[in-house]
């Protein structure tokens, strides 16, 4: 039998992009091989740009460096990031 996958998926919601964008570019960049997808979204477009932005990713890689991701991001100011595991239930 195929074994279940299980898909680690990251939610960063960042404020004022405009101070922390490079930081939190920075962060992503030093870990991309750990990041299989990336979407950013933000509110508004052109002269009517949000200053706030969430990014979700789905990630490779072990539960221990999924964590440490994850606290090095919420250790800037302004950054909130969480994240999740699924997976199916075997039957």
């Amino acid at each position: 039998m195929a074994q279940i996958p299980v898909k680690t998926v990251m939610a960063i919601l960042v404020k004022n992009r405009k101070e922390t964008a490079d930081k939190v570019q920075k962060i992503l960049t030093a870990w991309g091989c750990l990041i299989k997808t990336r979407l950013g979204l933000r509110d508004g477009v052109l002269d009517n740009c949000s200053e706030a932005g969430l990014i979700v990713l789905e990630l490779v890689g072990s539960p221990e460096q999924h964590k440490e991701l994850c606290d090095k991001l919420n250790k800037l100011a302004g950054v909130k990031a969480n994240y999740m595991e699924l997976s199916f239930d075997e039957e």
